[in-house]
């Protein structure tokens, strides 16, 4: 069964520490680069082990102030580290948000208990016909929404952002991981031109970015 998140279990620290420091970050986030290595090695002392143990405790704010006194970094940078961590795991969007959905459609799946794109997802990997026929709806239909909730595991992928990328030939989180980040966004402005699918204008750095978080998300 393919995981709709990177396993936090599995990724220690070195793993963390190296995406970060090979990332592009935003600019507001660029400050977590500052001393990583020692930070980092004090959250190990700390007994942080892993990506996990570290979101555990960022958790709230009892937990993150903690942290601070048992590894002597400062809060203000574990708030921003957690903001960061945030975005390698993205909030399942509502099937109200794919709102070019039927009404149907959509109440027929909340029916069989399939709010969000995570829950689509994970219901999905018994296979799509079997889905399709457990909810009662075309199987295309279903294809496509399966698609759209896939690739809606890449760091700022929104549906309609999702949408832009099927009609661009890019059916998973996968096909984008291996993408030319130059052939990718080409595609993307060819497709949505007119904003078919989304308004804004996304850059080359953009597209480099997302081909770069595509590559953690888990794989079939």
């Amino acid at each position: 069964m393919t995981r709709y998140y990177l396993d936090d279990n599995a990724t220690d620290l070195t793993d963390l520490q190296k995406r970060l420091e090979t990332s592009d970050l935003i600019p507001s986030h660029e400050p977590l680069l500052d001393e990583l290595d020692v930070k980092f090695a004090a959250l190990r002392t700390a007994g942080i082990e892993s990506l996990a143990d570290l979101r555990t405790a960022l958790k709230s704010s009892t937990s993150l102030a903690s942290l601070s006194t048992a590894s002597g970094v400062d809060p203000g940078y574990l708030q921003l580290l957690k903001r960061t961590l945030g975005g390698f795991f993205p909030k399942p969007r509502s099937l109200n948000e794919i709102d070019w959905l039927e009404g149907s459609f959509v109440s027929r799946l909340k029916e069989a208990g399939l709010t969000n794109t995570k829950e689509l997802f994970d219901a999905a990997q018994d296979g799509v016909d079997l889905l399709a026929t457990k909810v009662g709806v075309d199987v295309a239909e279903v294809m496509e929404l399966v698609a759209i909730s896939d690739l809606c595991r890449v760091q700022w992928v929104s549906p309609k952002f999702a949408r832009a990328l099927l009609a661009s030939g890019y059916v998973n989180a996968a096909s984008v991981a291996k993408a030319d980040p130059e052939s990718l966004c080409d595609a993307i402005v060819d497709a949505n031109k007119g904003s078919k699918f989304y308004k804004g204008k996304v850059g080359l750095r953009d597209v480099r970015r997302l081909v770069a978080a595509a590559a953690y998300v888990p794989r079939h």
